[in-house]
């Protein structure tokens, strides 16, 4: 492994992503679910942040509408500046497919292309070229540089999820976004796969936000951000795997 380019990006109080008064309303009547009511976030750029709480407690749903994956029912969404609540469709897929990247727990990646292909696609989709360097490092340093000729029947799922977050760096994104990132894989793949995380965010100036159930995972994070019940109920600083299970136990989960 060669040794990290020093960190180009500092760690600032500029805000990556935000939510205001952020709601969102499944159903209608006596069916109605309230997955967020009225949530307010600031997610800093630079720092790796998870989200975690109780089955229902409104997480993923919080991930989806800070990514632009899904439509608020009130509120407002912010990448940045932008306002993605005031997007029209075609300015989201924008949006997300030029500022934002995405790991998700099942891979997403396509067979019938190389990891070097997948890697390369929202590149290619977006009509842009790759910086070599970047992608020189990144491959580099994730451990899969002679693999990349390799289709994805042929990679271990550790390897498959290491090309997905290749593909989600390779852009250079506002935040990357990640949905159980290491719930497919055993317990030293995804052990690896945070630990680039964290370095991702230490030493390349990455801001990611993670949704996790795991306490383990989240102690690789800066921050813990803790929902019940569609409300914010409290965040945790350097956490550590105790006091992230600790806080999980004080809601129920």
């Amino acid at each position: 492994m060669t040794s990290a380019p020093v960190r180009s990006t500092p760690r600032t109080d500029r805000v990556a992503a935000s939510a205001v008064g952020l709601t969102k309303v499944y159903g209608s009547g006596e069916a109605e679910v309230r997955a967020l009511a009225g949530v307010d976030l600031e997610i800093h750029s630079g720092r790796f942040t998870a989200i975690m709480g109780p089955s229902g407690s409104g997480k993923s749903t919080m991930m989806h509408l800070l990514a632009g994956l899904d439509s608020a029912s009130g509120g407002k969404v912010f990448l940045g500046d932008t306002e993605l609540t005031s997007l029209s469709d075609k300015q989201l897929t924008k949006v997300r497919r030029d500022r934002i990247g995405f790991v998700f727990q099942a891979f997403n990646l396509l067979p019938q292309l190389t990891a070097l292909q997948n890697i390369l696609l929202p590149l290619d989709l977006a009509g842009r070229t790759a910086d070599r360097k970047w992608l020189d490092t990144i491959v580099e340093v994730l451990g899969i540089k002679d693999r990349l000729s390799h289709r994805p029947a042929q990679l271990s799922g550790g390897q498959q999820q290491r090309v997905a977050v290749a593909r989600a760096l390779v852009s250079r994104p506002d935040v990357i976004f990640a949905d159980e990132p290491t719930g497919n894989l055993d317990s030293k793949s995804g052990q690896q796969l945070l630990a680039f995380l964290k370095q991702s965010v230490n030493q390349y100036g990455q801001t990611i936000v993670m949704v996790t159930h795991d306490p383990v995972a989240a102690s690789y994070a800066d921050r813990v951000v803790l929902l019940a019940d569609g409300h914010l109920a409290g965040e945790i600083f350097q956490p550590t795997p105790d006091t992230v299970l600790d806080a999980l136990r004080r809601l129920g989960a």
